[in-house]
């Protein structure tokens, strides 16, 4: 499957003055756009850009406020180029509810005392300003993020290697950018929901409107006989060039010495997956899927059964193509995949399976979904005489992620109603796993682990997550900021 292209944020930008300034020193206005001009060009090579130019009074933050309603962006960033009174800067927030982010970026590391005029100090002095916006907005019930550090414009054109202090910075603008962009992707993305959740695991139980609230999505109710339909549609040719792509994606293995449950894939349950694979793009493709959350238990031997049964390599192959699946039908942690995804970093359905105390690590993993794109090698395919705790037979994927750095996002819901975004960041190391059909990872993270256990399962977390490569903790944090949804760190 072709993945889908990803939306670019929208990102609104103007720098800050005092109009008094323009004609007290001349040329002033000038740098200070040029400075504009820099943090514009830079933000368009990952987004779109809104750049409004300079506010200086507050007639002009009323005419930006307005311009970038308009244009719908998704993040303002403020350029505290100068001082700038904070009623030139507030009309702007107030008409346009997008989220706001100050960026004091200091053009030069240090002033040359002896040489520097007023003009040219008024040119290095935004963070004087920026407690003044920060009290006035928080005052009016306006929360902005603040970045601090070098603008690296001075370092940028001369070709000099980037000082840590603009490094920093815009390592931080552009964890607002990727932020920005998942939220727009997230507008109206549509999350399906096929069959129900795994009874009694009350984690699970979602509620789909507070999801759309708090994501922006949109939840598609889909029943088994729509993908029965589809799989009726389903030609020998498809399923003969889906046969070759699972080939192409898995190795299959013969069975466990451990497990007698795990063995050889059956060639009747390869072609029974590759056909379910097929039925699930058509379903996924009909109903303009961008994510899917399923599970189907059956009565005992029927049709739908025996369908659900055979889903887990398709739904990887899907995962992969950048339409994220969950089992068990958890909408929440499909949502989390779905960031994970947008990010770039993978996102694979993951739970806490057992620690490793010898090693200092936890093992994580499931019996489900699993993301090709972040694995250690080619992943397994393992044929399963039944799921544990489930109905049917049928074939299962068994992965590591790779080595490196990892970054575990859960979404739960909050007792009070709301919902949480849960974010930690740990260490995939090399380590044996169980050979039972399921993906498995050995993780070490900074905590001993009971402590670890116990600050996670304090948060009262769904008990799946998705995990991604990378250090992502920062991105996560923003895109639950600019969505308003509450988050926590472990």
């Amino acid at each position: 499957m072709i993945r889908k292209e990803k939306a670019k944020a929208r990102i609104g930008l103007y720098s800050i003055g005092l109009k008094a300034y323009w004609t007290q020193f001349p040329g002033l206005r000038e740098t200070l756009l040029a400075y504009g001009r820099y943090i514009e060009d830079r933000l368009g090579e990952t987004c779109q850009v809104c750049n409004f130019g300079l506010v200086d009074q507050p007639a002009a933050g009323k005419a930006a406020g307005e311009w970038f309603s308009q244009r719908q962006v998704d993040l303002i960033l403020v350029h505290s180029a100068t001082y700038c009174t904070s009623a030139s800067i507030l009309p702007v927030h107030q008409i346009c509810g997008a989220p706001a982010v100050i960026l004091n970026l200091q053009p030069v590391a240090a002033m040359d005392y002896p040489h520097t005029n007023t003009g040219e100090w008024l040119a290095c002095c935004g963070a004087c300003p920026a407690p003044e916006l920060v009290n006035a907005l928080n005052r009016c019930g306006i929360r902005p993020g603040v970045i601090s550090g070098l603008l690296g414009m001075e370092e940028a054109l001369s070709g000099q290697e980037e000082r840590p202090e603009a490094a920093r910075a815009w390592e931080e603008i552009q964890n607002y950018l990727d932020a920005a962009m998942v939220k727009r992707a997230l507008l109206g993305a549509k999350i399906g929901f096929l069959g129900g959740n795994y009874a009694g695991m009350l984690d699970l139980y979602s509620d789909a409107t507070l999801l759309q609230k708090g994501f922006r999505v949109h939840i598609e109710p889909i029943e088994m006989c729509d993908l029965a339909a589809c799989l009726r549609e389903v030609t020998e040719g498809e399923t003969a060039e889906k046969l070759e792509e699972i080939r192409r994606f898995f190795a299959a293995v013969g069975g466990s010495p451990a497990d007698p449950i795990a063995g050889e894939p059956a060639p009747v349950l390869l072609r029974q997956s590759a056909a379910a694979a097929c039925a699930l793009d058509r379903l996924t493709g009909g109903f303009g899927l961008d994510a899917l959350a399923y599970y189907y238990h059956g009565a005992g031997g029927g049709d739908y059964e025996s369908l659900a049964a055979q889903l887990i390599v398709g739904s990887s192959l899907l995962t992969a193509a950048g339409i994220p699946c969950a089992g068990e039908g958890d909408l929440k942690t499909a949502v989390a995949m779905k960031i994970c995804d947008l990010l770039g970093t993978g996102g694979s359905f993951t739970e806490i399976v057992a620690a490793d105390y010898n090693r200092g690590t936890i093992l994580l993993g499931h019996d489900g979904p699993f993301h090709m794109a972040i694995a250690a090698e080619k992943p397994f395919l393992r044929g399963m005489k039944l799921y544990h705790g489930k109905r049917g037979e049928g074939i299962s994927v068994e992965a590591k992620v790779k080595p490196g750095p990892v970054t575990l996002l859960g979404v739960t819901q909050t007792a009070a109603g709301g919902l949480r975004c849960i974010i930690s960041e740990g260490e995939a190391v090399e380590g044996q796993t169980l050979m039972i059909g399921n993906t498995q990872t050995q993780v070490k993270f900074d905590l001993p682990i009971d402590e670890y256990y116990n600050k996670w399962f304090a948060q009262s977390p769904t008990h799946h997550c998705a995990m991604s490569v990378g250090r992502n903790a920062g991105r996560f944090q923003r895109t639950a900021e600019l969505l308003g949804i509450e988050w926590a760190r472990i």
